[in-house]
């Protein structure tokens, strides 16, 4: 039995000892970036990160071996590196109503277990359109282009080390982002007349 200042420490180390198998690490997955501000660390290029989800803006695939832990444990809010495997990023809905460390990840989180198709389908999902969010004048900051349900967490995407260099935030120190950058409420563009 571990002694008992270890047991906080113990899920950690059976990841640390889980670590290593094929197929996981960021050059596995596709090509790898080091991470800002974190030497010797790298994390999934944005191309390799994209390819991991079944239409654009579905959640990403797990692209990793089941650790037996809680995804919490390194999906913290600003996320950690997993020797061998990686930076694993910040969980973006960690703030969002409903959810918590005991939540299931994998309802929407699949694991990601073969590259074959399971059916052909042409189905072509609509585009994000991830560009610069309109402003409402000159001097307005940009509107938010996405929607911020299951995305309260902002830093854990434009800012940090799993940022992706193009959409980091310049000002992370304030944090109450919607209080200048609104959604954008694109309900009327779909109303029917």
């Amino acid at each position: 039995m571990a002694p008992p200042r270890l047991l906080p420490l113990l899920p950690l180390l059976l990841l640390a000892a889980s670590c290593g198998g094929e197929g996981g690490s960021p050059a596995a997955g596709g090509p790898s970036v080091p991470v800002p501000g974190r030497e010797g660390a790298v994390k999934s290029a944005a191309s390799a990160r994209a390819v991991r989800r079944a239409y654009d803006g579905a959640p990403p695939v797990i692209p990793h071996p089941d650790f037996r832990v809680q995804c919490a444990q390194c999906h913290t809010e600003r996320g950690m590196s997993v020797p061998d495997y990686g930076f694993a990023p910040p969980m973006p809905h960690a703030d969002t109503d409903g959810m918590s460390a005991m939540s299931r990840c994998t309802q929407c989180h699949a694991w990601r277990t073969t590259e074959a198709l399971f059916r052909e389908s042409t189905f072509v999902g609509l585009r994000q359109d991830l560009r610069k969010g309109a402003r409402g004048t000159i001097v307005s900051p940009p509107v938010l282009p996405h929607p911020v349900k299951m995305r309260e967490n902002c830093l854990s995407c434009h800012d940090g080390p799993a940022a992706r260099e193009e959409i980091r935030c310049p000002h992370p120190e304030r944090v109450r982002c919607v209080q200048c950058h609104v959604p954008v409420n694109v309900a009327g563009e779909f109303a029917r007349e």
